[in-house]
């Protein structure tokens, strides 16, 4: 009679695990941020975020691996780019479609993000690149726990853009004027206030954030890919999670996601092998559809309110 052996679970696993799932939660909160961004400022659910991820990337390894710039410098560069690319979509595309119903415009972003891919196919080729991060696969002991150089920057990085970007609309003028007209459009233009340029800025930090992310999901024993722009997608779940037209949200809700993530690939192995392999991938929408049937609005978005 044969003897089954369930492989335990350490105290250290759960500690890495947990520190893994902060890391990739960040890279989502960075993601789900521009999503929730544009959404807040324009009521549009933009898909070409996935697009403007993946130049992020592709920009970072141009300036690094083509033109040979210091990574940090390199990243900067991209994030800026990040932003003008933003700016030109808002501009060609998305400003001409002002006062068209949600869906004309969500079918808009939706082509874009086709677009935007192609080009980035056809520029920079179908393989597999090496971003050159100065990380690779390096890793350090942390309180006990063997962790990546990799998720310490993702982390760090993260923190600082999420603590820059709230300082950002609560303290300056212009973040200020973006909040007031995410709150109340109409009465934000009686008072001077510009839409053009609370969609454009919305739009520039949108793309800000998601060259960054671009980066970080290329980063380390990752290899930038075509592919890369789709991993955009997942985050998806996570503003759904926060609340559309939270950022506190995304970000919240980009970190749940990372941890329940990781911490499905970690057990699911171990007591529910029934699952199937790569169960991980689903769980992100799993509970995206539990918060839908639960709380529609996500945990932190606004009610919608309705007059019968």
């Amino acid at each position: 009679m044969s003897t089954v052996v369930l492989a335990r679970i350490t105290a250290d696993d759960l500690w890495q695990t947990g520190f893994s799932g902060v890391a990739v939660g960040c890279k989502y909160a960075l993601i789900a941020l521009g999503f929730s961004i544009v959404f807040k400022a324009t009521g549009v659910i933009n898909f070409a975020q996935a697009s403007l991820v993946l130049f992020g990337g592709y920009l970072t390894y141009n300036f690094t691996q083509t033109w040979g710039l210091d990574f940090y410098l390199a990243l900067l560069l991209a994030m800026l780019g990040g932003a003008v690319i933003g700016i030109v979509l808002e501009a060609l595309v998305l400003r001409r479609l002002v006062g068209e119903a949600h869906a004309t415009v969500i079918m808009a972003t939706i082509g874009i993000l086709f677009v935007l891919d192609n080009v980035a196919t056809a520029v920079w080729g179908p393989e597999n690149l090496n971003l050159g991060d100065p990380w690779g696969i390096r890793t350090r002991e942390l309180v006990g726990v063997t962790v990546a150089d990799r998720d310490l920057w993702t982390i760090a990085s993260t923190a600082v853009v999420v603590i820059g970007f709230f300082l950002f609309f609560r303290y300056s003028t212009l973040g200020l004027a973006m909040r007031a007209a995410a709150f109340d459009p109409e009465a934000a233009m009686a008072q001077g206030i510009p839409a053009r340029r609370v969609y454009r800025v919305s739009w520039a930090i949108a793309g800000l954030v998601g060259a960054l992310a671009g980066a970080a999901l290329a980063s380390g024993s990752t290899q930038l890919s075509p592919g890369t722009g789709s991993l955009a997608l997942i985050a998806f779940p996570a503003i759904i999670l926060g609340g559309l037209d939270s950022p506190s949200g995304a970000v919240l809700g980009g970190l749940i996601i990372g941890l329940v993530q990781q911490f499905t690939a970690l057990t699911a192995p171990e007591y529910f092998d029934w699952v199937g392999e790569s169960f991980e991938r689903v769980t992100p929408y799993l509970v995206m559809i539990v918060i839908l049937l639960i709380r529609p609005f996500g945990l932190f978005g606004t009610r919608e309110v309705r007059r019968v």
